[in-house]
């Protein structure tokens, strides 16, 4: 590819297999807001990374697919590294460091407008002791005179800095062209502490994929995708690293701690899981422009294109009206959902009761979704959620024979006949969730589909999934 054409668009994210801890891993590394989101959705070419001109806005660490040149490779987008700060502060800078541990290459950006600031050389200083390759990346350099002020960057002991302006493009393609040939040619131990202690690594965010771990058997199979999503600072960052068996979120008491949508996988005895830990969704007339609403659309985008939803919340509070509304969201998409009430164990006898009885009554519309309760901090209870996904995607995948079907329909009728309607044939069109569609003599009233629905899980065992169904009059 001409370099002065990569200078002017996107670099592409071709399509392939999901990254794993073959795939050398490229982390992106430096202090707040000098660009290392923009940068980084430069190389994938699209705007994954949430991007705003304030400091602090990335806070987990982001890995996504990126592809150069024809090599594959994972770039790690992560918070501000920052020496001092709030205990907040101190917890991205502690993603950030582990990002850096599994590093094949670090790229370190420095705002050339700036200049090198206390912070940069902390840094700097870090990378050179981790024993990690290191370039030393100078943004903002938008024109000839911001070229000369960047040499002032090569007080940073790390060598003559690549000069790039992430904004516009400028300089990637060259940049890009020097970390493939950083790369290692073969994995290298570092790439694989790509995965975590429970065996996870972290794909990209592309297309939904249909999966079931109840039938990924063999390799290569394509994992489900399990959104975790609810209401700011119930614990659903906790529950995340939790599964995965690491600290992979930043999680801390103030809300909306986490930003982007981050996609980890593990592997399961019954098959690869994605599982994407969510920004806390709130009333919109809440939600602050810029890095909230955006990380609101990124947690929207996850839910639409996930095989099954796990909805937390937090048992202490009950169910909100917030938690309804976000429910409603949820059975819009279309997707199975697990109830997840966290911080069990902090409620007693009567409160339990209460909750999971306000639970069933307002969220009956999710029809037939499990409930489990956990105490993601201490692990109480999180063993159940697996089986439970399993269930849930089996139901999801389910389809009838239309011979069976029809039987099981001539049946339902004739218990209980529509109001001066009749179904005259029925066909399962679609999975994903089941969709019927009937061929009936007139409109069927709605409490009457609810009756065939209730009948046809009762007969072929239709786990926790939503049933849909479409009516088609003729004569």
């Amino acid at each position: 590819m001409n370099k002065a054409a990569a200078a002017r668009a996107p670099v592409p994210n071709a399509p392939g297999p999901l990254p794993s801890a073959e795939r050398p891993v490229v982390v992106v590394a430096g202090r707040p807001n000098v660009g290392k989101s923009t940068l980084v959705n430069r190389f994938v070419g699209r705007r994954a990374a949430v991007v705003q001109e304030k400091p602090g806005v990335t806070r987990d660490r982001l890995e996504l697919d990126c592809e150069w040149n024809g090599r594959a490779f994972v770039v790690v987008d992560t918070g501000g590294w920052l020496g001092r700060g709030d205990d907040l502060d101190a917890k991205v800078t502690e993603q950030a460091e582990r990002a850096v541990a599994t590093a094949d290459l670090v790229l370190l950006v420095v705002d050339a407008a700036v200049g090198v600031t206390t912070e940069d050389d902390d840094v700097a200083r870090l990378l050179s002791r981790s024993g990690r390759p290191v370039l030393l990346v100078a943004n903002k350099v938008d024109n000839d005179r911001r070229e000369a002020d960047a040499w002032e960057l090569v007080s940073l002991g790390l060598g003559d800095p690549w000069m790039v302006s992430a904004l516009h493009g400028r300089g990637t393609g060259d940049l890009l062209d020097q970390v493939v040939r950083l790369l290692p040619d073969e994995p290298s131990s570092a790439s694989s502490g790509n995965e975590t202690m429970g065996g996870a690594s972290s794909p990209s965010e592309g297309d939904p994929h249909e999966g079931a771990p109840t039938a990924l058997d063999g390799p290569g199979q394509i994992a489900i995708r399990v959104a975790i999503v609810g209401r700011p600072n119930v614990g659903k960052s906790t529950l995340f690293n939790r599964m995965l068996g690491e600290e992979r979120s930043v999680v801390h008491d103030l809300p909306g701690t986490t930003r982007d949508a981050i996609d980890t996988q593990i592997d399961t005895p019954d098959g690869p899981i994605r599982f994407i830990d969510t920004a806390g969704m709130r009333r919109r007339s809440r939600t602050e422009e810029g890095t909230e609403y955006y990380a609101m659309v990124r947690a929207l985008q996850a839910l639409d294109h996930a095989d099954v939803v796990l909805l937390v919340i937090d048992a202490t509070d009950g169910v909100t009206h917030q938690d309804q509304r976000l429910a409603e969201r949820i059975g819009a998409s279309g997707s199975p959902v697990l109830v997840i009430l966290n911080k069990w164990e902090l409620l007693g006898a009567e409160g339990r009761r209460d909750v999971v009885d306000a639970v069933e009554d307002r969220l009956a519309f999710l029809g037939d979704s499990p409930i489990v309760k956990v105490s993601a901090r201490s692990g109480m209870g999180v063993h159940k959620i697996l089986p439970a996904l399993g269930r849930a995607v089996e139901a999801y995948h389910h389809r009838i024979p239309t011979g069976e079907l029809n039987r099981a329909m001539r049946s339902i009728q004739s218990a209980h006949a529509a109001p001066g309607a009749r179904i005259r044939y029925a066909v399962q069109g679609a999975i994903d969730p089941p969709t019927f569609t009937l061929f009936a003599t007139r409109r069927l009233p709605a409490p009457y589909l609810r009756y065939v629905e209730r009948k046809l899980r009762e007969q072929f065992g239709i786990g926790p999934t939503p049933v849909k169904f479409r009516v088609r009059i003729g004569s």
